[in-house]
Formats: structure tokens, sequence, C-alpha cells
């Protein structure tokens, strides 16, 4: 089962750094690179993201407007800014508006990418994210996310069964195994078959595929 890489978003004016920024994350990362706040607010309000570095000067707005925009409507999205603004009270300013750390131009990129890191494991938002098909199970949230950033709310039991799924990838499950792994061994069989419809009807059939006369198996992003 193919993990994904966190997805950030970067929000940089410069041309020449926001895209050596963009070429240099994109190894561990997959990045959305923007170049003014009208089209991060857009990304931040539409698109599923796990942080965003934003610079502090925008051509449009001061970066932390974008900031308090995610903290008034209760979003705890990880926040890196970047600034050459590099006073304390600048610095202080920025973190009580609440961006989460604050790297200064000019930066070397080894320590942009070590205070991401830490933003991102200290956040719930890094979590493990599966891909399925066109879709993308994240587990601890439990949500599934379409390829154009549409999320659907999973049930408890729904997350369950595809996490036993996920964790063998590889593997046929039994009906009988399902459900010694993901429910209450008093329940009948017909419980799996009847949460693996719940799951297709919110995403796709092919997310879970039936493998005739042994039982069912994850999908994969190839099918």
């Amino acid at each position: 089962m193919r993990m994904l890489r966190p997805k950030v978003l970067l929000i940089e004016d410069d041309e020449r750094l926001g895209a050596i920024t963009k070429e240099l994350l994109d190894d561990d990362y997959r990045v959305t690179w923007v170049t003014d706040g009208g089209s991060g607010r857009r990304e931040l309000t539409t698109g599923a993201y796990d942080a965003a570095i934003i610079d502090r000067r925008l051509p449009d707005m001061d970066g932390l407007e974008l900031v308090r925009m995610l903290r008034a409507r209760g979003v705890s999205l990880p926040v890196l800014m970047l600034t050459a603004l590099s006073s304390v009270e600048d610095i202080v300013t920025g973190l009580d508006d609440g961006a989460n750390d604050y790297v200064t131009k000019p930066f070397q990129f080894k320590e942009l990418d070590a205070r991401l890191r830490v933003l991102l494991r200290g956040s719930a938002a890094n979590q493990r994210a599966y891909a399925i098909g066109d879709w993308t199970f994240l587990a601890e949230s439990e949500e599934m996310e379409r390829f154009d950033g549409t999320r659907v709310r999973l049930t408890a039991a729904e997350s369950a069964l595809l996490r036993v799924l996920c964790a063998s990838p590889d593997h046929v499950f039994s009906r009988q195994e399902l459900l010694a792994a993901a429910f209450h061994p008093d329940d009948v069989l017909g419980t799996i078959d009847t949460y693996v419809s719940y799951i297709r009807q919110k995403t796709a059939k092919d997310v879970i595929v039936t493998v005739r006369g042994r039982g069912y198996r994850i999908g994969t992003p190839e099918e």
C-alpha cells in the first residue's frame, strides 16, 4: 500500500525562490505553489493540505492575514512563515496571530525542511494516508479524500474495516478474518458485506475489491 507524501501549500511571490523551494521540497512532499495571497486564500479554503509555508510580504496582502483567517475558522493547519522581517517584535506578532514557526530570509533549505518536518510530526494533520484508486484514506481523521480534494466522513466501523484491509494490501481477507479484526465476534458475517457496501456508496466500487469465492481486498491506485 503506497503511503502518500504530505501535501504542502507554498505561498511565495519571489519567482526564483518559489521555484527553487518547490523543486527541493518535491522529493518529500506534494507541493502546490502560488504567488499571491488571493490564490493562497482560495487554496486554503478549497484544498486539503497538511501544512502551509507562507511568505509574510505578499504583493496583495500581509501573509498573516491568511493565518488569521485560518485561526478564525478554527483551522489548526500548521503554518510556517517566511519573512525578511526579523525583529523580535515581528516574530512575536506572527506567533501570537497563529503562525506555528518562523524562518527568516535568507535561509538554508535544510533549516526550512527540518522545521517543516517538526511541524508535521507534531500535527494531527500528519497522519497515515493510503492511496486507493482515485481516493486517499486518511486513517486518523476517518475520512476519504478524492483526487479533486472532496472529502467524505467515515464512521468508526467503516474506518476500522479500511484500516485492516490497508494494513495488508496484498492479502485477500475472508469475511471471518475481517469480522474478527474489525468488528465484534458475535456479529454476523453479513456485517462485512453491509459495511463494504456503505464504503462503496460513499466513494467508489473499486475502493474495495471483491475476490469471488474468497472475500475482499483493498483496491490499488492502478485499478
